[in-house]
């Protein structure tokens, strides 16, 4: 019996080691194989142990090309096993896209691989959008979760309306990539709606007919640059608030009144310093008569001394002094009586 040498053994060993090894291999994608098989799709042993070296998840792979193939996606799109790999490296959520493009498909949605790999890599959810576009989705305008609960728009004749709104929007897959969101539809919508509430003369117009301010907003072409396209936009709930403008028409009255009332005092305080400077002048002619009035007996007596003035002269001056006198007296005790009657 010959003897086994150390190579031999050597041999021996790594063999059974290379065995054990793809007996393992063999085992551990022995079901994802299988079912390539069973499924018609070509991805072999190899590539099944390659993906795993590339960091790809083999299981994600394969059952995302067994969908494709049964589905007939492969048929019609160009994808394979290798752009699957590249979406998952890529970041890209690969049963999602599978997902949305055979419900679009069904559906009969225009919607390509590229496409669909270029709005899953965007960060949107692409078989949400598939589906909101199928079921088109209701959304509260405005989002009382986020701003008041109510439209506050003012109508022609100043009485405030609070309005609520459910828009219904469906997804519009050409625009979903780079096309605005929800929030922008909401806050078009609801400055679509105070505007068309500002334009209507009457607040009665529009509790009498609501569906006029839905047509108007939609007639606007909100949807423009956005990623959704609106069905429709219905007025869930309008109730009549403040009246604005008599509100600011009473505010304005009272500003006008107060503006009057500065006038009139303004007016008053010129009066009274008119009156003022009057009085003062008449003090100061009193003053004067009173010196004139000293210059009189001076005058007297040089009239006297120099023989211009004779008694007899002198005597009627008083008279006509007494009698100045008097008339004097008896027309301030008219006026005084005249004021008391008044008073």
């Amino acid at each position: 019996m010959p003897t086994i040498g150390p190579w031999q053994w050597l041999i021996i060993v790594f063999v059974l080691l290379a065995a054990i090894i793809l007996l393992a291999v063999f085992v551990q994608y022995a079901s994802l194989w299988l079912q390539c098989k069973m499924t018609r799709v070509r991805v072999s042993l190899l590539h099944l142990i390659m993906m795993r070296l590339r960091k790809v998840n083999p299981v994600v792979v394969v059952r995302c090309m067994i969908m494709a193939v049964q589905s007939g996606l492969t048929r019609t799109y160009p994808i394979t096993r290798d752009k699957l790999e590249a979406h998952y490296l890529a970041g890209g959520n690969v049963p999602n896209v599978i997902r949305a493009l055979i419900a679009s498909q069904r559906a009969d949605i225009d919607l390509d691989w590229q496409t669909a790999q270029a709005i899953d890599l965007a960060g949107r959810d692409i078989l949400e959008a598939v589906r909101t576009s199928v079921y088109p989705k209701v959304i509260d305008c405005p989002d009382s979760d986020k701003t008041n609960s109510t439209l506050d728009a003012v109508a022609g004749d100043g009485v405030q309306l609070k309005a609520r709104a459910r828009v219904t929007v469906r997804t519009n897959i050409q625009q979903l990539i780079g096309g605005a969101t929800e929030e922008t539809v909401i806050a078009r919508v609801g400055q679509g709606i105070v505007q068309a509430i500002g334009s209507t003369e009457s607040y009665k117009t529009v509790l009498e007919n609501p569906d006029n301010i839905s047509r108007l907003v939609l007639d606007q072409g909100l949807e423009g640059n956005t990623a959704y396209e609106i069905v429709s936009i219905d007025i869930a709930d309008i109730d009549v608030g403040e009246n604005i403008g008599a509100r600011l028409s009473a505010d304005q009255a009272e500003a006008d009144m107060r503006v009057a009332q500065a006038n009139a005092e303004q007016l008053r305080a010129s009066a009274r310093a008119r009156e003022q400077e009057m009085v003062a002048k008449a003090q100061e002619n009193r003053a004067k008569v009173v010196l004139a009035e000293a210059e009189v007996p001076r005058a007297v007596a040089e009239g006297f001394s120099d023989g211009n003035l004779g008694l007899l002269d002198f005597y009627e001056l008083k008279n006509v002094q007494a009698d100045t006198a008097m008339r004097t007296a008896i027309a301030d005790s008219g006026s005084r009586g005249a004021e008391s009657d008044r008073g």
